[in-house]
């Protein structure tokens, strides 16, 4: 791969978006090879994935130079939604280690996690207000459901940038850190391979299903998957290592 490297261990993958020298800009390419990541990550026993930029920074927008004189048909075959959908939709936790900028498509990325992971200079912003177009990659519908219509609409509007602190108060992020964010993301990882597989992509699921819909279609998706649980080897496991007061064995079955 070009611009991205992968790493498999422990049952953790870890993608790393390796363009520094741009502040890991977005491109095409990009976003195509992390498509392509991520059957990998399917098709593996991957538990948890962890994506980091290289350096200093996570991702510093899309950019700008390729898309300068697109015409509105190859914007939108240009835009990175369905990969950041994908990204969303996994069954395994996803975690963002942000460091530095995380600016326009790179902070619609991180959006598109379970996880936001800080270090205490990142920055983050949806600043595509500036350049005369607006976020195209998920920001303008997942930001809101983060931090508030409020608070979204004056980032978006304004084009404002926000810090770590700030970041961490709004709830766009669930940990700021001082040490190395990717540690902390990693020892998180590492506890949630602990849990059972079934029951962590079941969780996900539900939540998903849950957010974009009204309270009583979610208890009732909730019901049904939780009951669905109980046909799993690793309830059976789970609980019986409960009251075999011991620490349970689960295989995702």
């Amino acid at each position: 791969m070009k611009y991205l490297k992968y790493e498999f261990e422990n049952q953790i993958a870890t993608i790393t978006i390796n363009r520094p020298e741009v502040l890991n800009a977005l491109n095409s390419g990009l976003v195509s090879e992390l498509d392509s990541l991520i059957d990998r990550v399917i098709e593996s026993r991957t538990r948890a994935l962890v994506i980091v930029g290289e350096g200093k920074n996570f991702a510093a927008g899309a950019d700008i130079v390729e898309m300068m004189d697109l015409n509105p048909a190859q914007a939108r075959d240009f835009g990175f939604s369905p990969v950041y959908d994908r990204i969303e939709a996994l069954p395994i936790p996803v975690f963002a280690v942000i460091r530095g900028f995380a600016l326009g498509g790179g902070l619609e990325l991180a959006l598109a996690c379970d996880f936001r992971i800080l270090s205490t200079d990142a920055k983050l912003g949806l600043p595509e207000i500036k350049l005369g177009i607006m976020p195209g990659a998920g920001g303008t519908q997942r930001l809101p459901k983060l931090i508030g219509l409020g608070r979204a609409r004056e980032m978006i509007f304004f084009g404002n940038i926000v810090d770590a602190q700030t970041a961490l108060t709004w709830g766009l992020c669930e940990r700021v850190v001082d040490g190395d964010p990717e540690e902390e993301a990693m020892s998180m990882a590492k506890k949630i391979v602990e849990k059972s597989p079934c029951a962590v992509e079941a969780a996900k699921k539900s939540i998903n299903y849950g957010i974009d819909r009204d309270l009583a279609s979610g208890l009732a998706y909730e019901a049904v998957v939780w009951g669905d649980l109980f046909s799993t080897s690793d309830q059976k496991e789970g609980m019986k290592a409960f009251h075999e007061k011991r620490k349970p064995q689960f295989t995702g079955k």
